[in-house]
């Protein structure tokens, strides 16, 4: 069977980008190239969107210090964490702790409950890659009592980020 009798072309779907990098467009046939880069910090978090179709994408993420700080679950996305520089702690919801160093990384799946913090000291740098596993609102995230949990809610604690100069993770 060939590659094209799997998955014809009309069933893989057009790469969309939806506002995030108007720079990142293609089609099925033109593959999209991107580079792990981002500017480090001495305060604060960034994402930096570097793909996305319309089932899978990948966010080069950047911590000062912190992490996730409040437990929660994504459901309606599978989702992995490789961390690229520093390390890590996941927690789960019944006290479960992992460290997490360079290389290594975690998967989650959908209603998997964590958070984590960054435990080194120089700048963490996660490369987050998601995909859709459900129908409906893929940016869904609960809490543990159930209750919606967006990605700036207060319990995550926000904190504006402040930008080094002229250094970069790459």
């Amino acid at each position: 069977m060939s590659v094209e009798e799997l998955a014809p072309v009309d069933d893989i779907g057009s790469f969309k980008n939806k506002g995030t990098r108007p720079d990142v467009t293609a089609t099925p046939e033109k593959p999209v190239f991107f580079k792990l880069k981002a500017q480090m910090l001495e305060q604060g978090r960034t994402n930096i969107p570097l793909c996305k179709t319309d089932n899978m994408w990948g966010v080069l993420k950047v911590y000062a210090s912190g992490g996730e700080n409040a437990l929660h679950t994504h459901t309606k996305e599978d989702h992995m964490f490789v961390v690229m520089q520093g390390s890590a702690r996941f927690y789960g919801p019944n006290g479960e702790e992992r460290d997490v160093g360079a290389h290594e990384g975690v998967l989650l799946p959908a209603h998997a409950y964590y958070w984590f913090h960054a435990t080194s000291e120089e700048p963490l740098v996660l490369l987050r890659i998601g995909c859709k596993a459900g129908e409906g609102d893929l940016s869904e995230r609960l809490n543990i009592r159930g209750e919606p949990m967006p990605g700036g809610h207060p319990d995550n604690k926000p904190v504006k980020p402040v930008f080094k100069d002229g250094e970069y993770f790459e």
